[in-house]
């Protein structure tokens, strides 16, 4: 089947493009890009007229929680990847922390086989560190990679034992993929369920201070550092992180990072009354600690912007401050909400085009987050002005657990490509 994109301006920073072009598919792969106005448009099944919309190399987030196998009243592979699709992303990296964790082939083997039932984006697998997350014993960790796994991550549960890690970090240097980690040290933010701050003070609720994830990156570039593996970092959230990872980088060390939107988009101060869906770990932080990530972005420090997405049940999240679960959905909202950096004129269009896709590909070692000739066809077509409302009840995906619910922003996700077939349409 031969398709034609005409006239959307093509953002694509892998190539250093940023112009009105057409872009052509054939049987589900890039076959041309031109800037040609004479056109037999009889050659093609179908012509998508993308004048006035960005068309970009689908949008890639290396941090989501799919909840399936064994958490599926929280989000299912099916209802995660029609949200995925929804907000523009066509790949996704899915984290272990499941139930039984991804800790094995078998359940990698389970994850892209529902994948490839769905249909609706492509999903990487990051493999467990450890066994069961349990901190005590190396998962299979090549027999994982073997198997279609993209990294490996302790997600949620950091490694406490610097051996353990150390012996993981070796093997992923062996073998050149990352180590995705949660940098976190519990023995600081035990028992915590917020920032430690204003918030917290007022509610007399335990705070998780900013030096347990400072403490944890530290650790972890220390141990990255000594085995020159690739340490990714995930959410990153303070300032003194930031700076932290930038000295490490500064000096040679293989990490790089990731910021949700989250947390450059809103702080502790944001949280209305005790709204559990403003509960997420790490937690929102200062206004400082904001503006610093939003520092880390524009300088390119952080080198990409994930959701995290996190879904958990209506019921779940209806308990007080203290006992609901941490995390928030983000899908669906990542990119209107990253947009605002660029109408804010804080970035480029091109810059976040490479933070959510270009970036995020080559991080995890993926032939996506590009529209070069040859590849798949994996693109997202997007109004960057379009005012939108968020609304919880017309989100894709299982779980509605969102701190955005009613506000306004702009950028609207117009169609989804994965491999030249229509994954999704706002119409």
């Amino acid at each position: 089947m031969k398709i034609l994109i005409k006239n959307g301006l093509i953002v694509d920073p892998s190539q250093k493009i940023k112009k009105i072009m057409n872009l052509e598919i054939n049987n589900g792969v890039i076959s041309n890009l031109h800037i040609g106005k004479n056109i037999n448009y009889e050659k093609f099944d179908e012509v998508i007229d993308a004048k006035g919309f960005i068309v970009a190399p689908g949008l890639v987030d290396i941090h989501v929680h799919l909840r399936d196998p064994g958490l599926k009243h929280k989000e299912t592979i099916a209802t995660g990847s029609r949200a995925a699709a929804a907000g523009g992303f066509t790949s996704i990296a899915c984290m272990p922390n499941t139930s039984p964790a991804n800790d094995k082939p078998k359940i990698t083997k389970y994850i892209m086989d529902k994948s490839n039932k769905a249909g609706m984006v492509n999903i990487f697998p990051i493999g467990a560190i450890t066994q069961g997350l349990n901190n005590l014993k190396l998962a299979k960790i090549l027999e994982n990679i073997k198997a279609g796994c993209v990294g490996i991550s302790d997600d949620g549960f950091p490694v406490t034992n610097s051996k353990l890690l150390f012996n993981a970090m070796t093997i992923a240097k062996k073998n050149s993929f990352p180590v995705i980690s949660h940098c976190e040290d519990c023995s600081f933010s035990e028992g915590g369920v917020a920032n430690e701050g204003k918030f917290s003070r007022k509610y007399r609720l335990i705070g998780i201070p900013n030096i347990s994830e400072e403490l944890g990156i530290i650790k972890d570039i220390a141990v990255a550092e000594y085995t020159n593996a690739h340490l990714h970092v995930c959410h990153v959230s303070t300032l003194n992180s930031v700076k932290i990872i930038k000295e490490a980088k500064a000096r040679g060390v293989i990490v790089t990072c990731e910021a949700t939107p989250h947390h450059f988009s809103i702080s502790e101060d944001d949280i209305l009354n005790c709204d559990t869906n403003y509960k997420m770990n790490p937690p929102l932080r200062s206004m400082q600690d904001v503006k610093a990530i939003e520092k880390g972005l524009i300088e390119g420090v952080i080198d990409v912007i994930a959701t995290d997405h996190a879904p958990h049940a209506e019921s779940e999240k209806r308990m007080n401050f203290k006992n609901a679960p941490f995390g928030i959905i983000g899908l669906e909202t990542a990119l209107p909400l990253s947009l605002k950096l660029v109408h804010d004129k804080k970035i480029s269009i091109s810059k976040l085009i490479s933070l959510m896709s270009t970036r995020p590909s080559e991080i995890i070692n993926i032939p996506k987050g590009s529209l070069k000739k040859g590849l798949d066809a994996d693109l997202v077509i997007f109004d960057m002005n379009k005012p939108v409302v968020v609304d919880k009840n017309k989100m894709h995906s299982k779980s509605k657990n969102t701190p955005f619910n009613g506000i306004k922003l702009k950028g609207k996700v117009i169609r989804t490509i994965l491999k030249g077939k229509t994954v999704y349409s706002s119409n």
